[in-house]
């Protein structure tokens, strides 16, 4: 992917990194997180200022030959002829704004959308679903942009709802889908999964018609704490190791 020789330890940290958004790739597709559109990133292990995504394809069908290198602003280091995804501004605008994040999932998952749509607050039901964010900020592109074709087509756009992820991992995207990031690419597609079924799981509960008991801070402060304390049997690498099996990719454990 490189034009100059790497140290052996960088070559196996980009494996692992490109090994782990290859299966990330194939867990959203089989999870119907992702379809024929929708992508994953990661931070580069040994260059902050650039990032890896594959190049334009379906999320089930992604290699490790698919996978590209981006400068943040979105251009392609050797493309080889590959095709980058139009929305590849959506990842580098967020590592930009944000340097604690190494990884961004962008998805349509179904049942986000009606929340964009109606302007209904997101928030987690599920304890599986804390790392979602208290509240789920919705980013209205006609605000600043006017009518567009909805997709995040330049840094200008990725920069705007950079900002309205803030300092969370999540957002949803008025009449399009979602973004979230985490930490680690496993961490990402954890947060994209549980966006997903809590979405699901608040649209069933409205439909009561009664007032919706959501996760309080305190809660969700103590189920995040406990998270970052997991053990490889708990947390990510967990619900990892199960989604690897679903899709059937090999199971990498990591640390």
């Amino acid at each position: 992917m490189m034009g100059r020789p790497l140290a052996r330890e960088t070559v196996a940290a980009l494996d692992e990194v490109i090994e782990d958004l290859v299966a990330a790739n194939r867990i959203l597709a089989a999870q119907g997180v992702v379809d024929g559109f929708g992508h994953v990133s990661a931070r580069h292990p040994e260059n902050p200022q650039h990032y890896l995504l594959s190049r334009a394809r379906p999320p089930e069908c992604i290699e490790a030959a698919d996978i590209m290198e981006f400068t943040l602003a979105g251009e392609a280091i050797d493309a080889r002829g590959r095709r980058p995804y139009n929305e590849r501004f959506i990842h580098g605008a967020l590592y930009e704004a944000r340097p604690d994040l190494h990884a961004v999932v962008h998805s349509h998952s179904p049942s986000v959308i009606p929340f964009g749509i109606v302007g209904e607050t997101l928030r987690p039901v599920l304890h599986m679903a804390a790392t979602i964010g208290a509240r789920v900020p919705i980013w209205e592109p006609r605000d600043r942009f006017g009518d567009t074709d909805m997709l995040v087509s330049d840094m200008a756009q990725g920069r705007d709802l950079a900002r309205a992820v803030g300092t969370g991992k999540s957002a949803l995207m008025r009449g399009h889908g979602s973004v979230v990031a985490g930490r680690s690419v496993r961490e990402a597609v954890y947060v994209a999964v549980y966006l997903e079924v809590n979405a699901h799981l608040q649209l069933d509960a409205l439909r009561f018609g009664k007032p919706v008991n959501f996760l309080s801070p305190g809660e969700i402060d103590k189920i995040l704490a406990r998270q970052a304390k997991g053990r490889p049997a708990e947390g990510f690498d967990r619900a990892w190791e199960g989604w690897c099996n679903r899709a059937s990719v090999p199971f990498k454990r990591r640390g």
